[in-house]
């Protein structure tokens, strides 16, 4: 039973979008009316905001995605809509002046006013009426959907337009997050490396003036100490600038080793069959550490979770921590992950209520 009602929703759903659509029909031209003579006023704003919420409650009816419209465009399909209003409102008429026809043949079959013959040839013309409306409301809907996107959407010359100008964005934001890195590495190796081995340098100077044995011991242990710590920090900018560990191991061994140094326990979740390509590898690197850092340091947390899943053609990751949230989406971190993400074509959403914790989310596309 269930079957059958879902069969018969499903055949109905046609009917119902071209029967909204010729009561929206209605309803837009009595809005170009109202816009012909508001028009010469300065309601134009207020007009076009009307018709981008009319255009957009059409598109979701015809199940078509939303796209970013401009006014020429939103009035200039509300008038072509007249069209497939029209033949909306006609086909579903003819369908419900259907109905009613065989509703009185079957009451008067039943009555014994009209015999099985006269019965049959009825349900004969009847089906083939019904057969062609149907046509017809299917017909109905497929223009309306051309419409829509013939009128609405980009065509392949804008859609190239829009395409150089997020290329040259992009390409403009990824200068300024590769200056903003340099600048970065450039304040560690001055304010951090180059101070520390100053300092060895002043320690092995005092071991080699220094003619109690027993004091140049210690220098020279103190000197080894600093010089360890040196390396380290060089090690640390060094995958700053390039992780080496994705040369000989996948981003899950990578980021092993990230969790492994972080302050703040990191459960990492990497669910993909395939290797994806190297840029995307070292993207989702480089989000992944810049997340674990920023939490470490200003969230408070106590855990993080990273979950990596994707096919042949998506890699996802997800990034979340228990902390106290309110992360800054201006920050020149984020901003350059952002831009990071952006040059390949991907998408980086940040979601930072506070008191709720940071929820960092990436997706790159594998092609």
């Amino acid at each position: 039973m269930s079957r059958a009602l879902r069969l018969i929703g499903r055949a109905g759903q046609p009917l119902s979008v071209v029967a909204l659509g010729a009561l929206s029909g209605v309803a837009g031209i009595l809005f170009l009316v109202i816009a012909g003579l508001v028009w010469p006023t300065r309601a134009r704003d207020g007009v076009l905001r009307g018709a981008r919420r009319l255009v957009a409650w059409e598109r979701r009816r015809l199940s078509l995605p939303p796209v970013p419209i401009d006014g020429p465009r939103v009035l200039a399909y509300l008038g072509a809509r007249l069209a497939p209003g029209l033949l909306g409102a006609v086909t579903s008429g003819l369908l419900v002046v259907g109905l009613v026809l065989a509703g009185i043949v079957t009451r008067a079959f039943a009555a014994g006013r009209m015999s099985a013959f006269e019965v049959g040839v009825q349900v004969l013309i009847g089906g083939l009426l019904l057969a062609l409306n149907v046509q017809a409301i299917g017909s109905v809907l497929q223009l309306d959907r051309w419409l829509a996107r013939s009128l609405l959407e980009p065509g392949s010359r804008e859609e190239l337009e829009q395409r150089i100008t997020e290329l040259t964005t992009t390409r403009a934001g990824v200068m300024a997050a590769i200056d903003t890195e340099r600048r970065r590495i450039e304040r560690d190796l001055h304010d951090g490396l180059q101070q520390r081995l100053v300092a060895l340098g002043m320690t092995l100077g005092r071991a080699r003036r220094s003619r109690d044995p027993e004091q140049a011991s210690q220098l020279l242990i103190q000197a080894h100490d600093d010089a360890t710590r040196a390396l380290a920090e060089l090690r640390e900018v060094a995958w700053r600038v390039y992780p080496s560990a994705l040369d000989d191991g996948t981003l899950d061994d990578a980021l092993t080793m990230v969790a492994q140094r972080s302050a703040v326990p990191v459960r990492i979740d990497y669910r993909l069959a395939d290797r994806p390509p190297p840029p995307i590898e070292t993207a989702l690197y480089f989000v992944a550490c810049e997340g674990i850092t920023n939490a470490a340091k200003h969230s408070g947390a106590t855990v993080i979770h990273i979950d990596i899943t994707g096919n042949a053609s998506e890699v996802d990751m997800r990034l979340r921590d228990d902390g106290k949230g309110g992360a800054d989406p201006g920050g020149s971190g984020l901003q350059g992950l952002a831009r990071r993400v952006a040059a390949l074509d991907g998408r980086f959403t940040l979601d930072s209520p506070g008191g709720a914790g940071t929820t960092i989310r990436v997706s790159l596309p594998c092609a």
